[in-house]
């Protein structure tokens, strides 16, 4: 193996929008991708609440381009989220153990992210942030403002984004907390509008066309997954678990993988199905 000269090639979109709520994170989101062009769908995990502005552009439900999870807080502390699932796990197996029970979510969450990283689309995704109100004066006058404070997503995901963007106040102004780009780096306060997106996508298409190939798991991801699969306690449990499974192996292209925990899977549920008969 040798060494080849480095170049920055083309990509996809990897944005995260931080803030509180009703910071205009879904708004933020939909004007980016607007900007960007083509086809839109929304990944909607606040009840509805993304269909409130059908008026600012179309989109639809589901995969095509750009995608929006809107947003990716539910997945890590929600209901049926990652922390409740530790929560679940541990008293059900590891007498309330949850360092033991992290051993079974967090190839869930590492699905999730891996779902993102791999996705041939651009991916705009985003998470609510702890609120904290302070005081502050303007014009003599005093009045309460919100502040967006740490996202509620697992440490560190903000190192699977090329682009944090933390909408700080009114207008729909942002600061970037992380920029691989460098159109943000100056710190002050960026206005999010479709010239966003049209910017973004010059840059991402700025890069050297490089096309390599798709990876498929690797031995140790493919023996987690089934390790994590054999261990599913229930039927529901062996269904999350190859289900997020599976997504990684077609993600990554890998029929061998799918097979090999399909068919872990299956032996796993006749034994399950053995203990409930």
């Amino acid at each position: 193996m040798a060494f080849v000269k480095a170049v920055r090639k083309q990509a996809r979109l990897r944005l995260a929008l931080t803030g509180p709520s009703g910071s205009g994170k879904t708004y933020g989101a939909l004007m980016i991708a607007k900007g960007i062009g083509g086809r839109i769908a929304v990944i909607d995990t606040e009840k509805g609440s993304a269909s409130l502005y059908s008026h600012l552009t179309e989109f639809d439900v589901l995969e095509l381009e750009p995608l929006i999870i809107d947003s990716t807080t539910p997945e890590w502390s929600g209901v049926g989220g990652c922390l409740e699932l530790v929560d679940e796990i541990a008293r059900a197996r590891y007498k309330g153990n949850s360092w033991s029970a992290w051993n079974d979510v967090t190839p869930r969450h590492r699905a999730f992210l891996d779902a993102i990283l791999r996705s041939p689309l651009h991916v705009i995704a985003t998470m609510r942030s702890k609120t904290e109100t302070a005081q502050t004066e303007e014009n003599g006058r005093k009045r309460v403002v919100k502040l967006g404070m740490k996202s509620e997503q697992r440490d560190g995901i903000e190192y699977e984004f090329t682009t944090v963007l933390d909408i700080v106040h009114d207008g729909h102004y942002a600061i970037a907390s992380k920029d691989r780009t460098g159109l943000f780096t100056d710190q002050d306060p960026h206005q999010i509008s479709e010239k966003t997106g049209a910017m973004l996508l010059e840059w991402l298409e700025s890069g050297e066309t490089v096309t390599e190939p798709v990876q498929g798991m690797t031995a140790s991801e493919l023996a987690d997954w089934q390790s994590s699969i054999e261990a599913a306690a229930t039927i529901d449990d062996l269904k999350n678990i190859y289900g997020n499974a599976v997504i990684l192996a077609r993600n990554r292209n890998d029929k061998m993988s799918y097979d090999a925990l399909t068919a872990t899977k299956n032996a796993r549920k006749k034994t399950l199905e053995g203990v409930a008969a």
